[in-house]
């Protein structure tokens, strides 16, 4: 990966796992490519627990290592992070007011966008 570490995309709870997928992480450095802004990832890979311990969904794509949460702090952070990911084809955003959720997740419905 071009942009990234492999430890940013490690459980957050500290137990060290990380499987996030390879088509997931390819698409992400292509769209901060795109952005050309820093995407800082607030979360990654989460294990049954952690996942569980933050009010994750019990079938949430990070624990399948196909999603990723990151930090948009302003409005035009948001709109270049959008931006890359529409642009290296993710097809399932969610926008919060901190944070754009970003995953490759083909068993869940596509071409979508929602709010937190």
């Amino acid at each position: 990966m071009r942009y990234f570490r492999s430890k940013e995309f490690d459980c957050s709870c500290g137990c060290g796992e990380n499987h996030m997928d390879t088509e997931t992480l390819e698409m992400l450095d292509t769209a901060r490519a795109y952005a050309d802004v820093p995407f800082r990832i607030n979360s990654a890979w989460r294990c049954e627990k952690h996942n569980k311990k933050v009010g994750g969904k019990k079938d949430s794509s990070h624990t399948y290592g196909k999603a990723v949460d990151i930090s948009a702090p302003d409005s035009r952070s948001r709109f270049w992070i959008i931006y890359g990911l529409v642009q290296a084809q993710f097809t399932r955003i969610g926008i919060a007011k901190t944070f754009i959720h970003a995953d490759t997740d083909h068993n869940k419905d596509a071409e979508v966008v929602w709010l937190y």
